[in-house]
């Protein structure tokens, strides 16, 4: 049977054979691709999942300063005092279902088993520029609340489960925010 692939291989021409050997290379790599480098005019192994995953995904600098960029922005322009705790919370508990792409507090006994610092760097950017926007245009803590929760609505994350006063809040603070604020 060898012997069978060997003789089909010398009927095959020089340019036939680099065609073959480049469709098994292909078929070999995966999440890798070959690429010509128009330099050099060499082939070369480019493997977009770790070139994807290494500039995206995984920066903790990036990571560091998006999140704690957002939540300085947040602390100063979201109304301050102990009056204001509830409504903070809930507008905090609306962006952490969103970091943490779906995981609720309410899912656990008041334990997220998941931490919006490590979340992914496309979510963390998403978020940020809501929040840029949201400085820009607006500073309404109803429209932010509005924004999150249209947000975790569209993933079809849900929401934090509350008591009672806590879920009147929250409904009343959607029910006031300016809903074409963008």
């Amino acid at each position: 049977m060898i012997k069978k692939t060997i003789d089909k291989q010398e009927e095959l021409s020089k340019s036939d054979l680099e065609r073959l050997d480049l469709l098994q290379k292909a078929n070999v790599r995966k999440g890798q691709q070959l690429t010509i480098n128009y330099e050099t005019g060499n082939l070369e192994v480019f493997d977009e999942l770790k070139h994807l995953l290494g500039e995206e995904y995984e920066n903790p600098e990036q990571k560091y300063n998006s999140y704690y960029g957002t939540r300085s922005l947040l602390k100063k322009f979201l109304p301050k005092g102990d009056d204001n705790k509830q409504l903070r919370d809930i507008i905090y508990d609306e962006l952490n279902v969103f970091l943490n792409l779906g995981k609720k507090k309410s899912d656990n006994n008041g334990i997220r088993k998941s931490d919006g610092r490590m979340t992914y760097q496309p979510v963390m950017n998403e978020i940020q520029e809501i929040i840029l926007k949201w400085v820009e245009n607006s500073r309404n803590p109803f429209d932010l609340y509005c924004l999150f929760y249209e947000l975790n609505e569209k993933h079809e994350y849900g929401h934090e489960q509350y008591d009672n006063s806590t879920k009147s809040v929250a409904k009343a603070m959607l029910s006031l925010s300016n809903k074409s604020i963008f």
